[in-house]
């Protein structure tokens, strides 16, 4: 790189993110600071530069959460959780780093600086996919489903969650980037009864569950390939935290070529 830039990076003053992370469930956020309490609705400062708010399931809850994350002086905003994939390409605990978001026809822009340099310090042993992350307003039940809006929208996976963070951050003119992990595949849906037992926050309703199995409604081998596909999930969004730490890989890094072109500039102004 040479002594000019070096020199430059020297001079420089980095800019630095102070981040709004959105996650919908208990067991999303619990991977950004497992012993944490999260309450819903609720802003908690995590790290130096990062907060949570837990928004619950839902699109209008998460614009909500982002809107009081940036009541908080942040400029960025991080949705961070599960989704489901849309095509058959993608496995449970397969990582979805976009690089666009669409809703409704809309496409939402990703920094995608940042999220290449996520992406860029993964393991090499975790699938990291890219593309389009697609816009759900209720959660997909069937392969059909999943198969008609991945085909409708060109994208590999979709939540409920993230287009509505993504808009948020578009408006406000600020950063967005979006960790999104695989929890269950084309072949396989959560049953749309499991719903009801499903509290806001993603935790579960035990009585209600017990019922559900009961009654021939929601299967014991569905909860078996649930909670398998949940946990692989996790693992693949808690190496994130493990390798990025609460930031992300976020620190500001000038590109080389602005490198080249301040050291031309400094040579012709001497």
């Amino acid at each position: 790189m040479g002594i000019g830039a070096l020199s430059y990076f020297d001079k420089g003053k980095p800019e630095l993110k102070i981040i709004g992370v959105v996650s919908a469930l208990k067991s999303e956020a619990s991977c950004l600071m497992e012993k944490q309490n999260f309450p819903l609705y609720q802003v908690v400062e995590i790290g130096e530069r990062t907060s949570v708010c837990l928004s619950s399931i839902g699109s209008k809850a998460a614009r909500g959460a982002a809107l009081k994350l940036r009541e908080h002086d942040i400029n960025a905003l991080v949705s961070f959780g599960v989704a489901a994939a849309v095509n058959n390409e993608l496995i449970p605990g397969d990582l979805v780093l976009p690089e666009a978001v669409t809703m409704n026809g809309e496409i939402l822009p990703v920094d995608l600086e940042w999220r290449n340099r996520l992406a860029g310090v993964m393991s090499k042993q975790l699938t990291v996919a890219g593309g389009i992350l697609a816009s759900c307003e209720e959660p997909l039940t069937s392969t059909e489903q999943k198969l008609a809006l991945g085909e409708a929208t060109g994208a590999c996976a979709a939540d409920m969650e993230t287009a509505a963070i993504a808009k948020v951050a578009a408006e406000a003119g600020i950063s967005f980037l979006a960790i999104r992990a695989i929890v269950d595949p084309i072949e396989f849906s959560p049953p749309e009864a499991l719903m009801s037992a499903v509290y806001p926050d993603g935790s579960v309703d035990a009585v209600q569950l017990i019922k559900l199995v009961l009654s021939g409604s929601v299967s014991i081998r569905t909860l078996i390939h649930l909670g398998l596909g949940m946990h692989v999930a996790r693992s693949a969004l808690l190496e994130v935290v493990q390798r990025t730490g609460l930031t992300f890989a976020s620190d500001y890094m000038p590109s080389y070529r602005n490198l080249q072109e301040n050291q031309s500039q400094s040579i012709n102004n001497e």
